[in-house]
């Protein structure tokens, strides 16, 4: 909104008089905050109750291996940065009187709405980079290799926002007593959108990079339905900005945005985590089962491993031997220290007798030539001996060496 188009020439106008001279000088139906905020705050904040729920529940659920495979801590970054996005359109949308903390539009919006709508749109493309990076460039991703473009698309957006800071108050943010209300100038909000734009055409060419993906992860449609939903809003964005100047002064604008942005962003956070969670609770081993076959499928095709070093902490993927692009510990390493199991069971699938092992391993009926392109957790050439009372140590002669047929022992 134009700082001249509200001038009340200094006038502090009572709530009461609020709606009616803003009505007359703006030519429009402004209406003062009312239940209606209350109830939109209340709804959306409920929205993303119900995530913080899935994301608990990720979480406690976080061994089972499809929800591994998702990276909770950069999700629950994305979620995070939607939080405090939210916090900022509580001031930025008008839901609330100016008064009190919400006086200080200047720090709110532009470092709680615009920082971190812009933080949430960015650890979207980093994950999309990421996938390019692991799947097209055939390089890992490591966890450094992360925080180094997290910290950097952090610096850039750190920057956008500091100049806005030290701009003049009345050419970007600014309260206005006079007329009770968080004044946002047009030029403001363009640069924003355009900076989006620049944001989001970037991430149109990784998804484009990324449309021969084929694995168990089905990260290409995942990736065009999310950024399916940012254009949306986008779109949503630019028309609200530019053809409701004072859509925060009018109560059914200033709600659809508020409601649209709270669902597009948890939405993008379903459309990443949803599927694994709700397999989880309603065909948990079934779909464990199933999710596994294609992993293995995937791994005698890709060379995709898992590392069973504790130690590693690689986030998306690492290199194996061949120089093919592979996942790794901190997305699904089933580790040196977990117990094998057979899929979709509770028992422990102990090898005692060597001759009961083959060669030619087979994962719920189908054989994989191979056992070394499996993740740990699914090869059948171990040998697991149990101790036994008053027999020697494994290692009393020395350390383990490898059985016949190259099996290890274990």
């Amino acid at each position: 909104m134009s700082t001249a188009g509200i001038d009340t020439t200094q006038i502090h106008l009572s709530p009461e008089l609020r709606e009616v001279v803003l009505s007359a000088k703006l030519g429009i139906k402004v209406t003062n905050p009312n239940g209606s905020d209350t109830a939109t705050i209340a709804a959306c904040g409920s929205i993303y109750g119900l995530t913080a729920i899935m994301l608990v529940y990720a979480w406690c659920n976080y061994n089972y291996r499809p929800i591994k495979a998702k990276n909770l801590v950069w999700i629950t970054l994305i979620y995070i940065s939607g939080i405090l996005w939210f916090i900022g359109n509580i001031a930025a949308n008008g839901h609330v009187w100016i008064t009190g903390v919400w006086v200080h539009c200047k720090p709110l919006i532009i470092w709680l709405r615009v920082m971190f709508c812009f933080m949430y749109a960015s650890l979207i493309i980093v994950r999309f980079f990421a996938l390019d990076r692991v799947f097209n460039q055939r390089k890992p991703f490591t966890t450094w290799g992360s925080l180094l473009v997290g910290a950097i698309i952090f610096i850039v957006n750190v920057i956008y926002c500091l100049v806005n800071q030290l701009v003049s108050d009345s050419l970007t943010v600014e309260y206005r007593p006079d007329a009770i209300v968080c004044n946002v100038t047009q030029g403001f909000r363009i640069g924003a959108i355009v900076y989006q734009w620049i944001q989001w055409a970037s991430c149109a060419v990784l998804i484009y990079r990324l449309r021969n993906i084929q694995s168990s992860f089905n990260e290409f449609h995942e990736s065009i339905a999310i950024f399916l939903v940012a254009i949306a809003l986008l779109i949503e964005s630019t028309v609200t900005y530019t053809a409701f100047e004072f859509y925060s002064l009018q109560l059914g604008h200033r709600i659809q945005k508020t409601v649209t942005d709270t669902v597009a962003a948890n939405i993008i956070i379903w459309l990443i985590i949803g599927h694994p969670v709700f397999m989880s609770i309603f065909r948990r081993r079934e779909y464990e089962r199933k999710w596994i076959d294609r992993l293995a499928n995937d791994s005698s095709k890709t060379a995709y491993e898992f590392t069973s070093n504790p130690n590693d902490n690689t986030t998306f993927a690492k290199m194996n031997n061949h120089d093919d692009s592979v996942f790794d510990a901190s997305q699904l390493n089933f580790g040196a220290n977990e117990t094998i199991r057979s899929a979709g069971s509770n028992d422990q699938a102990e090898f005692i007798d060597p001759g009961s092992l083959r060669s030619n391993s087979t994962v719920h009926g189908q054989e994989l030539r191979d056992d070394e392109n499996l993740p740990i957790a699914l090869r059948t050439n171990l040998h697991i001996r149990r101790p036994m009372l008053n027999n020697p140590s494994l290692f009393a002669n020395g350390h383990p060496g490898r059985l016949q047929n190259n099996r290890h022992m274990i």
